[in-house]
């Protein structure tokens, strides 16, 4: 059995701190669902895949089943959340797309979402007793956060936009490549999919 793509929807793209600062991801997934299976004339799907890089906050504890439910689907349908990071959304629906060609469904929902400007501070709990003295937080929006030692020593921390250049230059070529098929493919697409944001905008901070 082949897998194909029936329709795909998004949701508007905001800023650091943006017009859609105040919405909870959850919410954000949860409409694409609805509005995708209005447009479909579908209540019920066999389950839901969303990828999602963070899950340290209102995305926490399977953002997928959250949503499909906050999106009025039946409690009887299943939700998956994957984490591969960048490509957390393009897991999910590589993921959907497997179980349909393996025969196992044979109608899924697929995604992803984030909200960085939302990502909350984390502070790690004492071992033992009560907490005393400095407490490191960490700021879950983008990159390590409790980083193990030992990993540390092996691959040093540095952030995703300096290790982005020397990967780039070693394979510009191929993503470009990559990039240019994939722009021709989806081309037309993105007109049709946008829908309208039914959450009160507001201002940026700056």
């Amino acid at each position: 059995m082949d897998a194909v793509i029936i329709d795909a929807v998004r949701t508007p793209v905001g800023k650091l701190r943006g017009a859609l600062s105040q919405v909870r991801p959850d919410d954000l997934a949860a409409y694409a669902i609805e509005q995708l299976l209005a447009r479909c004339g579908v209540r019920e799907v066999d389950e839901v895949f969303f990828g999602c890089a963070n899950q340290a906050g209102e995305d926490n504890r399977n953002v997928a089943r959250m949503a499909l439910l906050l999106a009025g689907l039946p409690d009887s349908v299943p939700g998956v959340t994957v984490n591969r990071l960048c490509a957390s959304g393009l897991e999910a629906c590589v993921q959907a797309a497997r179980a349909v060609r393996l025969g196992d469904m044979d109608l899924c929902v697929a995604g992803g979402v984030e909200s960085m400007t939302r990502a909350p501070w984390a502070v790690m709990k004492p071992p033992d007793g009560f907490a005393s003295g400095s407490m490191q937080s960490y700021d879950t929006a983008l990159g390590w956060r409790f980083p193990n030692p030992r990993m540390a020593a092996k691959f040093p921390k540095t952030s995703p936009r300096i290790t982005a250049y020397p990967v780039s230059n070693r394979t510009n070529s191929r993503c470009g490549r990559t990039g240019v098929r994939s722009t021709r493919r989806s081309a037309g697409t993105f007109a049709t999919s946008s829908c309208r944001s039914r959450f009160p905008a507001r201002r940026p901070w700056w």
